[in-house]
């Protein structure tokens, strides 16, 4: 499951998800340390599968990271 790089809190379900639509992170819900998504993460959302299969498994693919990256 997805752990916050700062203070390594496990995210619910529900924040994963919240944070694989936003734009600009979102902060955690423990440490207040915002948070986004990695750049292999980017990477694999940005290939747009979008299907029920990958939507079970959004929550053990996607990895944090504590700046901003960009894809390209």
């Amino acid at each position: 499951m997805v752990r916050c790089t700062n203070c390594d809190y496990k995210w619910k379900t529900k924040d994963v998800l919240a944070v694989s639509i936003a734009n600009h992170g979102k902060t955690c819900p423990n440490c207040g340390k915002k948070q986004y998504l990695s750049k292999n993460t980017q990477h694999y959302l940005s290939l747009g599968y979008v299907s029920l299969f990958f939507l079970l498994i959004v929550p053990f693919v996607i990895k944090l990271s504590d700046r901003e990256e960009h894809i390209w």
